[in-house]
Protein backbone atom coordinates (compact mmCIF):
# COMPACT_ATOMS: atom_id res chain seq x y z
CA UNK A 1 0.00 0.00 0.00
CA UNK A 2 0.96 3.28 -0.81
CA UNK A 3 1.73 5.95 1.96
CA UNK A 4 -0.29 8.72 1.87
CA UNK A 5 1.12 12.28 0.25
CA UNK A 6 1.29 15.58 2.14
CA UNK A 7 1.57 18.97 0.42
CA UNK A 8 2.89 22.11 2.47
CA UNK A 9 3.02 25.74 0.85
CA UNK A 10 4.52 28.96 2.22
CA UNK A 11 2.58 31.85 0.91
CA UNK A 12 3.80 34.58 0.78
CA UNK A 13 3.10 38.58 -0.88
CA UNK A 14 4.61 37.66 -4.05
CA UNK A 15 6.34 34.37 -3.31
CA UNK A 16 5.57 30.77 -2.42
CA UNK A 17 7.08 27.86 -1.69
CA UNK A 18 5.83 23.98 -1.93
CA UNK A 19 7.39 20.64 0.10
CA UNK A 20 5.79 17.25 -1.08
CA UNK A 21 6.12 14.26 1.95
CA UNK A 22 4.83 11.02 1.82
CA UNK A 23 4.28 9.61 5.60
CA UNK A 24 7.18 7.89 6.78
CA UNK A 25 7.64 8.01 10.70
CA UNK A 26 7.08 11.19 12.27
CA UNK A 27 9.23 13.35 9.89
CA UNK A 28 8.23 11.94 6.70
CA UNK A 29 9.90 11.25 3.11
CA UNK A 30 10.72 14.64 1.27
CA UNK A 31 9.51 13.98 -2.49
CA UNK A 32 9.90 16.88 -3.90
CA UNK A 33 10.36 21.04 -3.10
CA UNK A 34 10.66 24.11 -5.91
CA UNK A 35 9.95 28.11 -5.15
CA UNK A 36 7.91 30.04 -7.60
CA UNK A 37 7.74 34.24 -7.40
CA UNK A 38 5.26 36.88 -9.78
CA UNK A 39 6.42 40.68 -10.14
CA UNK A 40 3.74 42.54 -9.16
CA UNK A 41 2.98 46.28 -10.35
CA UNK A 42 0.47 47.00 -7.88
CA UNK A 43 1.59 46.36 -4.17
CA UNK A 44 -2.33 46.76 -3.39
CA UNK A 45 -3.84 43.97 -5.50
CA UNK A 46 -3.17 41.67 -3.83
CA UNK A 47 -6.22 39.21 -5.28
CA UNK A 48 -4.16 39.51 -9.05
CA UNK A 49 -0.61 38.24 -7.29
CA UNK A 50 -2.59 35.73 -5.60
CA UNK A 51 -4.37 34.51 -8.79
CA UNK A 52 -0.62 34.18 -10.15
CA UNK A 53 1.29 32.53 -7.27
CA UNK A 54 -1.56 29.79 -7.20
CA UNK A 55 -0.98 29.30 -11.20
CA UNK A 56 2.37 28.84 -10.73
CA UNK A 57 2.19 26.59 -8.01
CA UNK A 58 -0.09 24.12 -9.73
CA UNK A 59 1.59 24.46 -12.89
CA UNK A 60 4.94 24.11 -10.76
CA UNK A 61 3.37 20.62 -8.77
CA UNK A 62 2.40 19.32 -12.27
CA UNK A 63 6.24 19.20 -13.41
CA UNK A 64 8.07 18.61 -10.20
CA UNK A 65 6.01 16.72 -7.70
CA UNK A 66 4.21 13.50 -8.82
CA UNK A 67 0.65 12.54 -7.81
CA UNK A 68 0.33 16.00 -6.09
CA UNK A 69 -3.20 15.84 -6.52
CA UNK A 70 -3.37 12.74 -4.41
CA UNK A 71 -1.67 14.86 -1.16
CA UNK A 72 -3.32 16.41 1.60
CA UNK A 73 -2.33 20.25 1.74
CA UNK A 74 -1.58 22.67 4.25
CA UNK A 75 -0.63 26.77 3.73
CA UNK A 76 1.50 28.33 5.80
CA UNK A 77 0.81 32.43 5.59
CA UNK A 78 3.24 34.65 5.27
CA UNK A 79 3.66 36.95 8.75
CA UNK A 80 3.06 39.81 6.53
CA UNK A 81 -0.71 39.04 6.29
CA UNK A 82 -1.35 38.54 9.74
CA UNK A 83 -0.86 39.83 13.12
CA UNK A 84 0.16 38.11 16.40
CA UNK A 85 -1.75 39.12 19.71
CA UNK A 86 -1.55 37.84 23.59
CA UNK A 87 -4.89 37.59 25.00
CA UNK A 88 -6.17 36.25 28.55
CA UNK A 89 -9.22 33.68 28.41
CA UNK A 90 -11.35 33.18 31.77
CA UNK A 91 -11.87 29.26 30.52
CA UNK A 92 -9.32 26.12 30.10
CA UNK A 93 -11.60 23.90 28.16
CA UNK A 94 -10.00 24.40 24.74
CA UNK A 95 -13.93 24.56 23.27
CA UNK A 96 -15.37 26.96 25.51
CA UNK A 97 -12.11 28.86 24.40
CA UNK A 98 -12.82 28.08 20.73
CA UNK A 99 -16.48 29.85 21.60
CA UNK A 100 -15.31 33.04 23.03
CA UNK A 101 -12.01 34.17 21.49
CA UNK A 102 -13.12 36.22 19.25
CA UNK A 103 -14.37 38.13 22.33
CA UNK A 104 -11.70 38.46 24.10
CA UNK A 105 -10.05 39.20 21.19
CA UNK A 106 -12.42 42.05 20.30
CA UNK A 107 -11.95 43.40 23.90
CA UNK A 108 -8.14 43.56 23.89
CA UNK A 109 -7.75 44.92 20.62
CA UNK A 110 -10.76 47.67 21.48
CA UNK A 111 -11.65 47.49 17.71
CA UNK A 112 -14.51 45.59 15.91
CA UNK A 113 -13.19 42.16 14.43
CA UNK A 114 -15.90 41.64 12.42
CA UNK A 115 -13.91 41.23 8.95
CA UNK A 116 -10.94 39.00 10.59
CA UNK A 117 -10.77 35.78 10.80
CA UNK A 118 -9.01 34.82 14.46
CA UNK A 119 -7.00 31.47 15.32
CA UNK A 120 -5.62 31.19 18.54
CA UNK A 121 -3.09 28.64 20.59
CA UNK A 122 -2.74 27.89 24.02
CA UNK A 123 0.14 29.27 25.90
CA UNK A 124 -0.52 28.07 29.43
CA UNK A 125 -3.97 27.54 31.30
CA UNK A 126 -3.81 27.79 35.44
CA UNK A 127 -7.04 28.22 38.24
CA UNK A 128 -6.91 31.83 36.60
CA UNK A 129 -7.97 30.92 33.03
CA UNK A 130 -5.32 30.46 30.05
CA UNK A 131 -3.01 32.59 27.97
CA UNK A 132 -3.84 32.62 24.44
CA UNK A 133 -1.32 33.43 21.35
CA UNK A 134 -4.07 35.03 19.31
CA UNK A 135 -3.68 35.11 15.05
CA UNK A 136 -5.79 37.45 13.13
CA UNK A 137 -5.55 38.35 9.33
CA UNK A 138 -8.32 39.95 7.26
CA UNK A 139 -10.79 37.65 5.53
CA UNK A 140 -10.72 39.53 2.50
CA UNK A 141 -7.34 38.34 1.82
CA UNK A 142 -7.75 34.73 3.32
CA UNK A 143 -10.53 34.97 0.88
CA UNK A 144 -9.13 35.58 -2.38
CA UNK A 145 -5.99 33.06 -1.36
CA UNK A 146 -8.49 30.18 -1.14
CA UNK A 147 -10.29 31.03 -4.15
CA UNK A 148 -7.14 31.43 -6.70
CA UNK A 149 -5.72 27.96 -5.49
CA UNK A 150 -9.14 26.26 -5.51
CA UNK A 151 -9.45 27.61 -8.59
CA UNK A 152 -6.01 25.58 -9.50
CA UNK A 153 -7.46 22.56 -7.68
CA UNK A 154 -5.69 23.07 -4.46
CA UNK A 155 -8.05 23.00 -1.66
CA UNK A 156 -5.91 23.72 1.48
CA UNK A 157 -7.60 21.51 4.40
CA UNK A 158 -5.66 24.35 7.09
CA UNK A 159 -3.87 27.99 6.81
CA UNK A 160 -1.49 28.61 9.64
CA UNK A 161 0.91 31.34 10.46
CA UNK A 162 4.00 30.52 8.99
CA UNK A 163 5.79 30.90 12.52
CA UNK A 164 3.88 27.91 13.74
CA UNK A 165 4.80 25.97 10.55
CA UNK A 166 8.38 26.90 11.33
CA UNK A 167 8.50 25.74 15.20
CA UNK A 168 6.50 22.52 14.17
CA UNK A 169 9.58 22.11 11.73
CA UNK A 170 12.23 22.50 14.75
CA UNK A 171 10.64 20.58 17.02
CA UNK A 172 10.02 17.34 14.98
CA UNK A 173 13.71 17.31 12.57
CA UNK A 174 15.44 19.29 15.22
CA UNK A 175 16.78 17.09 18.87
CA UNK A 176 17.36 18.83 21.58
CA UNK A 177 18.61 17.88 25.16
CA UNK A 178 16.61 17.81 27.89
CA UNK A 179 18.93 20.06 30.14
CA UNK A 180 18.61 22.53 27.06
CA UNK A 181 16.35 25.73 27.15
CA UNK A 182 17.31 26.77 23.28
CA UNK A 183 16.03 29.95 21.58
CA UNK A 184 15.64 29.62 17.92
CA UNK A 185 16.37 32.52 15.73
CA UNK A 186 16.06 32.30 11.77
CA UNK A 187 16.34 35.34 9.65
CA UNK A 188 15.02 35.16 5.83
CA UNK A 189 15.39 37.59 3.34
CA UNK A 190 12.34 38.99 4.71
CA UNK A 191 11.05 38.14 7.77
CA UNK A 192 12.66 37.20 11.26
CA UNK A 193 11.20 34.42 13.17
CA UNK A 194 11.91 34.37 17.01
CA UNK A 195 11.05 30.27 18.65
CA UNK A 196 11.60 30.04 22.29
CA UNK A 197 11.36 26.03 23.13
CA UNK A 198 10.66 25.61 26.91
CA UNK A 199 12.42 22.74 29.17
CA UNK A 200 11.64 19.44 29.87
CA UNK A 201 10.28 20.39 32.97
CA UNK A 202 8.10 22.92 31.20
CA UNK A 203 6.91 21.02 28.44
CA UNK A 204 5.29 18.27 31.24
CA UNK A 205 3.42 21.90 32.43
CA UNK A 206 2.04 21.50 29.14
CA UNK A 207 3.60 25.15 28.00
CA UNK A 208 3.54 25.84 24.45
CA UNK A 209 7.16 27.44 22.78
CA UNK A 210 6.75 31.41 22.52
CA UNK A 211 6.95 32.31 18.92
CA UNK A 212 7.19 35.82 17.57
CA UNK A 213 7.61 37.49 13.88
CA UNK A 214 9.35 41.00 12.47
CA UNK A 215 8.76 41.71 9.39
CA UNK A 216 12.74 42.70 7.99
CA UNK A 217 13.68 45.79 5.60
CA UNK A 218 16.69 45.84 2.98
CA UNK A 219 18.64 48.02 4.89
CA UNK A 220 18.12 46.94 8.31
CA UNK A 221 21.41 46.10 10.85
CA UNK A 222 20.37 42.45 11.50
CA UNK A 223 22.93 41.59 14.20
CA UNK A 224 21.52 45.15 16.04
CA UNK A 225 18.28 43.90 15.54
CA UNK A 226 19.00 40.49 17.30
CA UNK A 227 20.94 41.79 19.60
CA UNK A 228 17.51 43.84 20.78
CA UNK A 229 14.67 41.25 20.25
CA UNK A 230 16.73 37.96 22.01
CA UNK A 231 16.48 39.53 25.54
CA UNK A 232 12.73 41.03 24.86
CA UNK A 233 11.12 37.68 23.75
CA UNK A 234 13.35 35.47 26.47
CA UNK A 235 11.70 38.37 28.59
CA UNK A 236 7.72 37.98 27.87
CA UNK A 237 8.07 33.97 29.68
CA UNK A 238 7.32 34.68 33.45
CA UNK A 239 8.84 32.45 35.45
CA UNK A 240 10.62 30.29 33.03
CA UNK A 241 13.97 28.93 33.12
CA UNK A 242 16.45 31.23 31.28
CA UNK A 243 17.79 30.04 28.23
CA UNK A 244 21.06 28.64 27.58
CA UNK A 245 21.39 27.95 24.21
CA UNK A 246 21.15 29.92 21.05
CA UNK A 247 20.59 28.48 17.81
CA UNK A 248 21.02 30.97 14.84
CA UNK A 249 20.50 30.85 11.10
CA UNK A 250 20.47 34.07 8.56
CA UNK A 251 19.56 33.39 5.40
CA UNK A 252 21.79 36.18 3.62
CA UNK A 253 25.01 35.16 6.26
CA UNK A 254 25.12 38.65 7.80
CA UNK A 255 25.07 37.64 11.04
CA UNK A 256 27.75 35.40 12.81
CA UNK A 257 26.14 33.24 15.80
CA UNK A 258 29.55 33.01 17.31
CA UNK A 259 30.11 37.05 17.73
CA UNK A 260 26.00 37.32 18.97
CA UNK A 261 26.51 34.49 21.43
CA UNK A 262 29.28 36.30 23.15
CA UNK A 263 27.64 39.54 23.25
CA UNK A 264 24.64 38.46 24.56
CA UNK A 265 26.23 35.71 27.16
CA UNK A 266 24.87 32.65 25.57
CA UNK A 267 26.01 29.48 24.12
CA UNK A 268 25.28 30.21 20.35
CA UNK A 269 25.56 27.75 17.30
CA UNK A 270 24.36 27.91 13.29
CA UNK A 271 21.34 25.85 12.76
CA UNK A 272 21.66 24.06 9.45
CA UNK A 273 18.27 23.41 8.16
CA UNK A 274 19.09 21.10 5.21
CA UNK A 275 21.05 18.82 7.54
CA UNK A 276 17.71 18.94 10.00
CA UNK A 277 15.49 17.87 7.47
CA UNK A 278 18.02 14.72 6.40
CA UNK A 279 17.37 16.48 2.73
CA UNK A 280 19.52 15.84 -0.01
CA UNK A 281 20.67 19.11 -1.30
CA UNK A 282 19.99 18.79 -5.15
CA UNK A 283 16.28 18.42 -4.04
CA UNK A 284 16.40 21.92 -2.47
CA UNK A 285 18.03 23.50 -5.56
CA UNK A 286 15.08 24.73 -7.04
CA UNK A 287 14.19 26.32 -3.27
CA UNK A 288 14.32 30.17 -2.90
CA UNK A 289 16.32 29.52 0.74
CA UNK A 290 16.05 26.87 3.81
CA UNK A 291 13.86 29.26 6.04
CA UNK A 292 11.03 29.41 3.49
CA UNK A 293 11.52 25.57 2.77
CA UNK A 294 11.27 24.79 6.27
CA UNK A 295 8.23 26.77 6.82
CA UNK A 296 6.80 24.94 3.93
CA UNK A 297 8.06 21.44 5.50
CA UNK A 298 6.81 22.26 8.81
CA UNK A 299 3.06 22.93 7.01
CA UNK A 300 2.70 19.42 5.39
CA UNK A 301 3.90 18.04 8.76
CA UNK A 302 0.29 19.44 10.17
CA UNK A 303 -1.09 16.04 8.75
CA UNK A 304 1.56 13.64 10.58
CA UNK A 305 0.85 15.31 14.33
CA UNK A 306 -2.60 14.49 16.38
CA UNK A 307 -2.44 18.07 17.89
CA UNK A 308 -4.90 20.70 16.70
CA UNK A 309 -3.29 23.14 14.02
CA UNK A 310 -4.07 27.06 14.68
CA UNK A 311 -5.74 27.23 11.54
CA UNK A 312 -7.11 30.14 9.98
CA UNK A 313 -10.25 28.08 8.20
CA UNK A 314 -11.81 26.91 10.84
CA UNK A 315 -12.84 29.95 11.62
CA UNK A 316 -13.74 31.57 8.04
CA UNK A 317 -14.33 28.98 6.03
CA UNK A 318 -14.12 24.90 7.29
CA UNK A 319 -12.72 22.81 4.99
CA UNK A 320 -15.20 20.50 3.78
CA UNK A 321 -12.95 18.31 1.05
CA UNK A 322 -13.52 15.43 3.47
CA UNK A 323 -17.54 16.17 3.68
CA UNK A 324 -17.94 16.24 0.06
CA UNK A 325 -15.45 12.90 -0.73
CA UNK A 326 -17.76 10.85 2.10
CA UNK A 327 -20.84 12.63 0.62
CA UNK A 328 -19.81 11.03 -2.83
CA UNK A 329 -18.92 7.94 -1.19
CA UNK A 330 -22.00 7.46 0.60
CA UNK A 331 -24.07 8.60 -2.63
CA UNK A 332 -21.98 5.90 -4.95
CA UNK A 333 -22.67 3.20 -2.67
CA UNK A 334 -26.76 4.05 -2.00
CA UNK A 335 -26.34 3.84 -5.87
CA UNK A 336 -24.51 0.49 -6.22
CA UNK A 337 -26.91 -0.52 -3.23
CA UNK A 338 -30.17 0.63 -5.09
CA UNK A 339 -28.72 -1.21 -8.19
CA UNK A 340 -28.06 -4.30 -6.65
CA UNK A 341 -31.40 -4.57 -4.60
CA UNK A 342 -32.90 -3.83 -8.07
CA UNK A 343 -30.76 -6.27 -9.59
CA UNK A 344 -31.78 -9.20 -6.96
CA UNK A 345 -35.10 -8.37 -6.66
CA UNK A 346 -35.64 -8.75 -10.86
CA UNK A 347 -33.25 -12.13 -10.33
CA UNK A 348 -35.37 -13.73 -7.73
CA UNK A 349 -38.78 -12.74 -9.44
CA UNK A 350 -37.46 -14.13 -12.52
CA UNK A 351 -36.75 -17.54 -11.07
CA UNK A 352 -40.50 -17.36 -9.33
CA UNK A 353 -41.92 -16.72 -12.66
CA UNK A 354 -40.47 -19.99 -13.77
CA UNK A 355 -41.03 -22.48 -11.04
CA UNK A 356 -45.06 -21.01 -11.25
CA UNK A 357 -44.68 -21.88 -14.64
CA UNK A 358 -43.00 -25.25 -14.06
CA UNK A 359 -45.94 -25.61 -11.38
CA UNK A 360 -48.82 -24.82 -13.83
CA UNK A 361 -47.70 -26.99 -16.25
CA UNK A 362 -46.97 -29.66 -14.03
CA UNK A 363 -50.31 -29.28 -12.21
CA UNK A 364 -52.11 -29.68 -16.08
CA UNK A 365 -50.38 -32.27 -16.64
CA UNK A 366 -51.22 -34.45 -12.80
CA UNK A 367 -55.07 -33.23 -13.11
CA UNK A 368 -55.34 -35.58 -16.48
CA UNK A 369 -53.45 -38.38 -14.93
CA UNK A 370 -55.12 -37.70 -11.21
CA UNK A 371 -58.29 -37.61 -12.36
CA UNK A 372 -57.99 -40.66 -14.79
CA UNK A 373 -56.66 -42.67 -11.81
CA UNK A 374 -58.46 -42.05 -9.01
CA UNK A 375 -62.11 -40.75 -10.31
CA UNK A 376 -63.66 -43.07 -12.69
CA UNK A 377 -65.17 -42.54 -15.69
CA UNK A 378 -66.64 -39.07 -15.60
CA UNK A 379 -70.83 -38.97 -15.45
CA UNK A 380 -72.21 -38.01 -18.82
CA UNK A 381 -72.56 -33.73 -18.69
CA UNK A 382 -76.03 -33.64 -18.41
CA UNK A 383 -78.47 -36.76 -16.97
CA UNK A 384 -82.13 -36.75 -16.03
CA UNK A 385 -83.23 -39.25 -13.35
CA UNK A 386 -87.03 -38.25 -14.13
CA UNK A 387 -86.33 -39.25 -17.49
CA UNK A 388 -84.65 -41.99 -16.61
CA UNK A 389 -87.41 -43.52 -14.34
CA UNK A 390 -89.70 -42.71 -17.13
CA UNK A 391 -87.74 -44.83 -19.40
CA UNK A 392 -87.51 -47.64 -17.44
CA UNK A 393 -91.19 -47.68 -16.33
CA UNK A 394 -91.82 -47.74 -20.16
CA UNK A 395 -89.76 -50.58 -20.39
CA UNK A 396 -91.77 -52.57 -17.10
CA UNK A 397 -94.95 -51.79 -19.11
CA UNK A 398 -93.32 -52.86 -22.56
CA UNK A 399 -92.26 -56.46 -20.56
CA UNK A 400 -95.95 -56.92 -19.34
CA UNK A 401 -97.87 -56.27 -22.27
CA UNK A 402 -95.80 -58.42 -24.16
CA UNK A 403 -94.38 -55.88 -26.23
CA UNK A 404 -90.44 -56.56 -24.88
CA UNK A 405 -88.91 -59.41 -24.04
CA UNK A 406 -88.02 -60.77 -20.81
CA UNK A 407 -84.48 -61.95 -21.79
CA UNK A 408 -82.95 -58.70 -19.88
CA UNK A 409 -84.81 -59.43 -17.00
CA UNK A 410 -83.84 -62.93 -16.82
CA UNK A 411 -80.68 -61.31 -16.57
CA UNK A 412 -81.18 -59.25 -13.63
CA UNK A 413 -82.59 -61.86 -11.93
CA UNK A 414 -79.52 -63.69 -12.16
CA UNK A 415 -77.41 -60.58 -11.53
CA UNK A 416 -79.57 -60.24 -8.13
CA UNK A 417 -79.40 -63.42 -7.33
CA UNK A 418 -75.53 -63.66 -7.32
CA UNK A 419 -75.43 -60.50 -5.36
CA UNK A 420 -78.07 -61.73 -2.55
CA UNK A 421 -75.70 -64.89 -2.38
CA UNK A 422 -72.68 -63.09 -2.10
CA UNK A 423 -74.63 -60.90 1.05
CA UNK A 424 -75.51 -64.11 2.76
CA UNK A 425 -72.49 -65.86 2.22
CA UNK A 426 -70.12 -63.16 4.35
CA UNK A 427 -72.96 -60.06 5.87
CA UNK A 428 -72.04 -61.82 9.43
CA UNK A 429 -68.76 -61.84 8.77
CA UNK A 430 -67.68 -58.75 6.96
CA UNK A 431 -70.54 -56.28 9.27
CA UNK A 432 -71.87 -55.58 5.65
CA UNK A 433 -74.32 -52.82 5.79
CA UNK A 434 -75.76 -51.99 1.95
CA UNK A 435 -76.54 -48.38 1.24
CA UNK A 436 -77.71 -48.33 -2.43
CA UNK A 437 -78.13 -50.83 -5.20
CA UNK A 438 -78.19 -49.76 -8.78
CA UNK A 439 -79.36 -52.06 -11.73
CA UNK A 440 -79.31 -51.96 -15.18
CA UNK A 441 -79.21 -54.59 -18.19
CA UNK A 442 -75.70 -54.50 -18.15
CA UNK A 443 -74.53 -54.15 -14.58
CA UNK A 444 -75.09 -53.63 -10.76
CA UNK A 445 -73.65 -50.81 -8.98
CA UNK A 446 -73.66 -51.38 -5.17
CA UNK A 447 -72.03 -48.82 -2.22
CA UNK A 448 -71.69 -49.54 1.34
CA UNK A 449 -69.25 -50.30 4.45
CA UNK A 450 -68.01 -53.24 6.43
CA UNK A 451 -66.01 -53.10 9.52
CA UNK A 452 -62.65 -53.27 7.91
CA UNK A 453 -60.85 -52.85 4.84
CA UNK A 454 -59.58 -56.53 5.53
CA UNK A 455 -63.84 -57.40 5.64
CA UNK A 456 -64.22 -55.26 2.45
CA UNK A 457 -61.95 -57.64 1.09
CA UNK A 458 -63.76 -60.99 1.90
CA UNK A 459 -66.96 -59.12 0.44
CA UNK A 460 -64.84 -58.96 -2.68
CA UNK A 461 -64.15 -62.52 -2.81
CA UNK A 462 -67.45 -63.72 -2.05
CA UNK A 463 -68.53 -61.32 -5.23
CA UNK A 464 -66.01 -62.87 -7.74
CA UNK A 465 -67.72 -66.38 -7.42
CA UNK A 466 -69.96 -65.42 -9.57
CA UNK A 467 -69.67 -61.74 -11.26
CA UNK A 468 -66.86 -59.97 -11.92
CA UNK A 469 -65.91 -56.63 -10.65
CA UNK A 470 -65.40 -54.02 -13.15
CA UNK A 471 -64.70 -51.12 -10.82
CA UNK A 472 -64.32 -50.24 -7.49
CA UNK A 473 -63.76 -47.48 -5.32
CA UNK A 474 -62.49 -47.18 -1.33
CA UNK A 475 -62.75 -44.85 0.93
CA UNK A 476 -62.35 -45.30 4.91
CA UNK A 477 -64.54 -43.03 6.98
CA UNK A 478 -65.71 -42.56 10.51
CA UNK A 479 -64.03 -45.98 11.49
CA UNK A 480 -66.27 -48.17 8.76
CA UNK A 481 -64.15 -48.43 5.51
CA UNK A 482 -66.97 -47.55 2.51
CA UNK A 483 -67.17 -48.85 -0.65
CA UNK A 484 -68.64 -48.21 -4.16
CA UNK A 485 -68.17 -51.25 -7.23
CA UNK A 486 -70.08 -51.98 -10.41
CA UNK A 487 -70.41 -55.66 -11.23
CA UNK A 488 -71.61 -58.25 -13.55
CA UNK A 489 -72.27 -61.71 -14.12
CA UNK A 490 -69.14 -64.00 -15.41
CA UNK A 491 -69.77 -65.02 -19.25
Amino acid sequence: MEARRYLGIYLGKETATAVCLAAQGRRGKLLGCFSVSVESEDKTNHSLAAGQLAGLIAQGCAEKIPRWRDSEIAVALDCAMFMQHNVHSEFTDPKQIASTVRFDTEEALATDISDVAVAFEIISSDQNGSQLNVFTAKRKILSDILVSLQNNNIDPVTIEPDVNCLSRFLYQNVSIPEDLRPFFVLLSRRNGYFILSHSAADAASRRQSVVRTLLLGPEQDRGELLAREIPLTAALVEGAEPVNSLKVLDSTGSVSSQQLGEKLGVEAEALDLVEAASADPQMLADCAEPVDFAIAYGAALAHLERAQSVNFRNDFSPYLGRKRRLQKALKFASYSATVLVIAVGLYVQFQLLQKSEYRSRLRSKLDKQYSAVMFGKKPPPKTDPVKKLAGELRRVRDVKAGRLSTTGEESISEKLTAVLEAFNKCAAQTDLQIDTISITAKSISIAGETSSRKNTLKFFDAIKGKLDILQQRLDAKGGRDNFRITVQLKK
